[in-house]
């Protein structure tokens, strides 16, 4: 969707108010947010929920549609859902009795809010001890190093690109010295040109653009300006006389040490001007990152499919170990081509190991801890992703070396601490 609606959707309101395309992406990603709230009032609570509440026909019934749901899968529809033994969690409200007999309201609601604090802290100290411990500090590490790698490189691939771009657009620059121009119309585009001791004198630009066109000591003489836009344009140390500029974005901005004598400016457009027409390296920005988002859709299929036969742990670890090695070869990526290719292979290489993280993370841990420890997890993920974005953001056009090291390491590291983790399978087979 950012590839269809970034580059193409925009409205205007007049002259002053402009709807940009982004502000429809926005707009458009909030949507899955709304459906997704009005489809969580259609589903049932969990039967833990249920359990704590007092509700336990209600978490009877949800578990039988459970069990039946994963009968008629199985192809045995005919087994009979049975319960032995539930073991019923306290209920909050009886832990806040057993400390204030009185039961006055606000006694009440402070001895609840510190008993809700308390169990949350002593939940979080679970994933500490054993048997869990362990697993919980090899889980940490596995996210931290995972997210840290994904997310630094998704903010340093696209800017890679855009910079191998520039370079090669500035390498097609046209300069032209000591030209002189007389009663002459321009009415085309002027594009990637450098102009210096240029004279253009009684002549006409009107529109027309300067697309990345830089006039260096140069003279404009009794010349006209109308309907002219200069996208990523400069006029430095030129001198402007007698000449009349209206419905232009030729400002102060773009005047860089320029003299403007007996000149007047009329009707300036204001605002963002530029297209993706102007620079399409934006577009292509955009583009690319559709390919990458589309380069893991072969790597769900086949997490998908293989994840039960291969394993988690030889799932995740194999795919954090690839995608460091892909990583790797980055570092001989010359062309926008090559790297495109390899930021594709990377994606698809490592949504195995997210995938398989997920799964292995749940299995891990037992019901009475998984939120807390798949919370924690997430944490340390975000927290590897803001590092990530910080490090890697600082270092576009500077170094590849480091970039490339870095991630590589980490993913390569992460991967073999992840294949130490114990297996779950069989467990689940059980």
């Amino acid at each position: 969707s950012i590839t269809a609606i970034i580059p193409l959707m925009s409205f205007s309101m007049g002259s002053a108010y402009q709807f940009h395309s982004w502000r429809v992406f926005v707009v458009v990603c909030a949507l899955p947010c709304v459906s997704a709230v009005v489809a969580l009032t259609f589903m049932p609570e969990s039967p833990r929920f249920y359990l704590e509440m007092g509700k336990h026909d209600e978490a009877w019934m949800v578990l039988k549609h459970i069990h039946d749901t994963n009968m008629r899968a199985r192809g045995e529809p005919e087994r009979v859902f049975t319960v032995n033994r539930i073991k019923i969690p306290k209920q909050l409200d009886e832990l806040v009795e057993m400390q204030n007999e009185s039961a006055n309201p606000v006694l009440k609601v402070l001895f609840k809010i510190q008993a809700e604090l308390r169990g949350i802290w002593l939940t979080f100290m679970k994933c500490f001890n054993y048997p869990v411990k362990e697993n919980t500090v090899k889980l940490a590490a596995v996210w931290f190093t995972l997210s840290f790698g994904y997310y630094g490189l998704s903010v340093w691939f696209p800017d890679v690109i855009k910079h191998l771009q520039a370079d090669e657009y500035a390498s097609r620059v046209k300069i032209h010295n000591n030209e002189r121009t007389e009663d002459f119309t321009f009415n085309f585009t002027l594009e990637n040109q450098i102009h210096r001791n240029g004279v253009f004198l009684n002549d006409r630009f009107i529109g027309m653009k300067f697309k990345a066109v830089t006039f260096i000591d140069s003279s404009f003489i009794n010349c006209y300006f109308e309907d002219v836009s200069s996208v990523g344009s400069l006029f430095k140390n030129c001198t402007i006389v007698d000449s009349f500029f209206y419905n232009t974005d030729i400002d102060d901005a773009k005047l860089t040490n320029s003299r403007v004598i007996n000149s007047s400016f009329h009707h300036n457009k204001t605002g963002c001007q530029m297209t993706f027409d102007d620079d399409y390296s934006a577009y292509w920005v955009y583009f690319v990152n559709f390919l990458g988002t589309l380069a893991v859709l072969p790597g769900n299929i086949v997490s998908a499919l293989l994840m039960d036969k291969i394993g988690r742990l030889s799932m995740l670890g194999g795919s954090m170990v690839l995608s460091g090695i892909s990583c790797f070869f980055l570092w001989f990526g010359t062309s926008e081509s090559m790297m495109i290719f390899m930021l594709c292979l990377y994606n698809g290489l490592s949504i195995s190991a997210w995938n398989s993280l997920d799964v292995v993370t749940t299995e891990l841990y037992p019901t009475d801890r998984r939120g807390t420890g798949f919370g924690f997890c997430n944490a340390m993920c975000k927290l590897a992703a803001v590092l990530g974005n910080l490090i890697f953001g600082s270092l576009v056009g500077i170094t590849k070396a480091i970039p490339i090291l870095l991630a590589s390491t980490v993913l390569v590291g992460g991967g073999l601490v992840g294949l130490r983790l114990p297996d779950t399978r069989a467990n689940v087979l059980m």
